[in-house]
């Protein structure tokens, strides 16, 4: 049916298509050039953006939840599994812990332990890095006294360490902290500071309000943009981080993150899901679950699966 008043359409139009533009770009906000994509719930309850990715950049609930382990008693069933190139297992451990916990000391038993293929040498030392580095971050085989929960003043340094013990120290940043630099990593450098201001043009930004371990979080997603090449391609580490914040505590309560980098010296393919809960009220890790492919020079590349459960906290 032809339009009988077309000049009263046209005004019509020239005052509603900018609404209706508007409209749909109410769903983006720029904070330090992170276009970041908001959902209808998080416009609604008009959440301050700029104050949230400040609460997030500062976030220490992650750490703390690790660093609570070690004044806590738990126990821990283990799962490490280590594959060939084609997929197959060729090593695998399987063990109960308990860790004894008592005015800043603790000491890790193991109660029960199956192993399969290579995993130890005949002095029973790990022939793999991978498991090697899970012990190193979460056992105690010698009592170790003089531990804290303290964050403030316990940050992660490679000051003074070299070989194994500053690999280590690096996952754990690596682990701990990400998100964040690492330094002493060839090639890398800030490529892991995704919050960092010139780091935003490779990042998608999403923040929505959703249920996760029954209760109510913020959901942040980072995930690198598509279609990235050259040497912006090369900048990018982090894949994609996906954290639930509690909307009451504003404590981490799980994240899924994935990194990925090639380089001359080395290549990784890492996924990482951790899942925590509060125990006697502490926040702490429940599930922790990596998955590592892996290669470093001089050193034989590992492909590697481990599953932690932790269960049964005491103080």
């Amino acid at each position: 049916m032809q339009d009988r008043y077309p000049h009263i359409t046209n005004i019509l139009l020239l005052f509603i298509f900018p609404t209706l533009l508007c409209a749909q770009q109410e769903d983006t906000v720029i904070v330090d050039r992170k276009v970041i994509t908001l959902s209808e719930v998080i416009i609604r309850n008009n959440i301050n953006i700029p104050s949230f990715i400040e609460r997030v950049k500062n976030d220490t609930s992650f750490y703390k939840a690790f660093r609570n382990l070690r004044i806590l008693g738990y126990t821990s069933l283990n799962d490490i599994r280590m594959f060939d190139k084609k997929g197959k297992a060729k090593a695998s451990l399987y063990s109960k812990t308990i860790q004894w916990a008592d005015k800043g000391c603790r000491h890790t038993r193991v109660v029960h332990e199956e192993v399969t293929g290579n995993m130890y040498d005949r002095d029973h030392h790990y022939n793999y890095y991978t498991p090697e580095l899970y012990s190193s971050l979460f056992f105690a085989p010698d009592t170790i006294c003089g531990e804290t929960n303290i964050v403030k003043g316990a940050e992660i340094s490679l000051k003074g360490k070299s070989g194994i013990a500053r690999h280590k120290e690096q996952l754990k940043m690596l682990f701990f902290n990400p998100g964040k630099a690492i330094p002493g990593l060839p090639f890398i450098g800030g490529k892991t500071a995704i919050f960092e201001e010139d780091m935003a043009p490779l990042y998608d930004y999403h923040l929505d309000m959703q249920e996760h371990l029954g209760e109510l979080c913020y959901v942040f997603i980072i995930k690198a943009k598509e279609g990235l090449k050259g040497t912006q391609k090369n900048r990018v580490v982090i894949d994609e981080m996906t954290t639930w914040f509690s909307i009451h505590s504003f404590e981490v309560i799980a994240r899924n993150y994935s990194m990925s980098y090639k380089a001359g010296v080395y290549d990784f393919d890492v996924q990482m899901q951790v899942e925590m809960t509060k125990a006697n009220g502490y926040l702490v890790p429940r599930l922790l679950r990596y998955t590592g492919d892996w290669d470093v020079i001089f050193k034989k590349r590992e492909n590697g699966v481990f599953t932690a459960t932790l269960f049964d906290f005491d103080n």
